[in-house]
């Protein structure tokens, strides 16, 4: 088996179906039709998926272009085992309802505890202030 350094190695998946997990969190799924030396991807028939507890939706997307320094992970996925998974499919506006519904949950738990360390003298930055690197 020859190796092939860096991107060139991703040559031999071009037209299988991939997961890609992003910087932002958002979760793609499409087939890989062209990468680059600096791993920008052109994924085809993509589908971004939402996950939300133990159920999921797809919302279509098409044709997506990603940055290579926005890739966290890529993975092909095996098409006989996609089938088996323990989630729940459920609808776009379903599984959009529910992340809204958890975001909110987890910004007023975020309120809680930086009251509560006000109350006890500690501040925590706010994200917006802090430097991305």
């Amino acid at each position: 088996m020859n190796y092939m350094p860096g991107t060139a190695s991703l040559i031999q998946d071009i037209d299988k179906k991939h997961l890609v997990l992003l910087r932002d969190g958002r979760t793609l799924i499409g087939y890989l039709r062209s990468i680059d030396q600096f791993a920008n991807l052109v994924l085809h028939q993509t589908v971004e998926r939402i996950h939300v507890g133990k159920k999921y939706g797809d919302i279509p997307r098409g044709i997506f272009v990603v940055r290579g320094e926005n890739v966290v992970l890529l993975g092909e996925i095996d098409l006989e085992k996609e089938s088996d998974t323990p989630l729940q499919q459920v609808s776009i506006e379903e599984i959009l309802e529910e992340q809204r519904v958890e975001q909110q949950a987890k910004q007023e738990s975020e309120k809680l505890k930086v009251q509560a360390l006000k109350e006890r003298g500690l501040c925590i930055p706010r994200a917006d202030t802090l430097d991305e690197y």
